[in-house]
C-alpha cells in the first residue's frame, strides 16, 4: 500500500458504460492507496455504477448526460464540499496505472505545483499530435500532453475548477488548462505510462471529422477565454491607475 502526506485525498472517475473495467480500476486504487473513490456515473446503461459501488466506491449518478468534464466537475464540487484537500482524476477504462498516482502527488506534496498532469505523448496518433501542436500555438501553453485526464489537483485548483467560471466546458482539457493558467496556478507534467484501451475508442480522436469539430469548438473557447483574460487584465490595470 502506498502512502502520501497529503490528506485527505479522493480519486474521481467519470464513467459512462464502463462495466467491463470499472470494478478492477476501483479495486486497484482502493487496494494500493486506501483513498476514497468517487465514481460519477454519466447515465450509464450497463450497471457501471452498481459495479463501482460493490467495490467500495461512492457513486453519484447524474440525471442528465454532462460529458466528461461535467462529470469531473461534479466530482470536484463534491470533493470541495466534503473537505478533501487533493483530488486525483483518472479514467475508468483502465488506461491509467494507479500505481503512478505517487508521481502525480509528489509535486503537490513538495509545494511545487497546483495541478499535475500525467503525460504520455508517445500515445498520440497523428490527429492528436496535430491538435496538440495547434493548441500550443494558439494558447501559448507549453505542455506536451494536453488531453491527458490523469491529473492531480490541490485544494486551490479544486476550488477554482469547481466554480461557475469552469462550467460548461465541452472538452475539459484545453479549457481547464487555460483557466488554471489565467489564474496563475502552477501546472506541471510528469511522465507516466498508459495502457491501451481494452475496448472502444477516443470520442475526440476517432476520426478526422471529430478532430475537426473538436478543434473548431475548442478554438472558439480559447479565443473567448484569452479575450476575457485580456479584458480582465485591462480592468485591473485601470483600477490600479486610479
Amino acid at each position: 500500500m502506498h502512502k502520501t502526506t497529503i490528506l485527505p485525498v479522493v480519486a474521481i472517475m467519470p464513467a459512462r458504460n464502463e462495466a467491463v473495467t470499472i470494478g478492477a480500476v476501483v479495486a486497484a486504487v482502493r487496494a494500493e492507496w486506501r483513498f476514497d473513490v468517487l465514481v460519477v456515473d454519466d447515465c450509464s446503461t450497463d450497471g457501471t455504477g452498481d459495479i463501482a459501488r460493490a467495490e467500495g466506491a461512492t457513486v453519484i449518478r447524474l440525471p442528465l448526460r454532462l460529458g466528461a468534464w461535467g462529470a469531473i466537475q461534479t466530482g470536484l464540487r463534491y470533493a470541495v464540499a466534503q473537505g478533501y484537500q487533493t483530488a486525483v482524476t483518472l479514467d475508468a477504462d483502465g488506461q491509467h496505472d494507479s500505481s503512478y498516482i505517487a508521481a502525480l502527488l509528489a509535486p503537490l506534496e513538495a509545494g511545487d505545483a497546483d495541478a499535475v498532469i500525467g503525460a504520455h505523448p508517445a500515445r498520440a496518433s497523428r490527429a492528436r499530435q496535430l491538435a496538440w501542436e495547434y493548441f500550443r500555438l494558439l494558447t501559448g501553453l507549453k505542455l506536451e500532453d494536453i488531453t491527458s485526464g490523469f491529473r492531480a489537483y490541490n485544494r486551490r485548483a479544486m476550488e477554482l475548477l469547481a466554480s461557475r467560471e469552469a462550467t460548461l466546458l465541452d472538452y475539459q482539457d484545453v479549457g481547464v488548462l487555460l483557466i488554471l493558467h489565467r489564474h496563475r496556478l502552477r501546472t506541471r507534467e510528469v511522465s507516466v505510462p498508459m495502457r491501451p484501451r481494452s475496448l472502444g475508442a477516443s470520442r475526440i480522436f476517432d476520426s478526422w471529422w471529430t478532430v475537426g469539430k473538436y478543434m473548431a469548438q475548442t478554438s472558439i473557447l480559447c479565443i473567448a477565454r484569452i479575450g476575457h483574460g485580456r479584458r480582465s487584465s485591462a480592468r485591473n490595470q485601470d483600477r490600479f491607475d486610479e
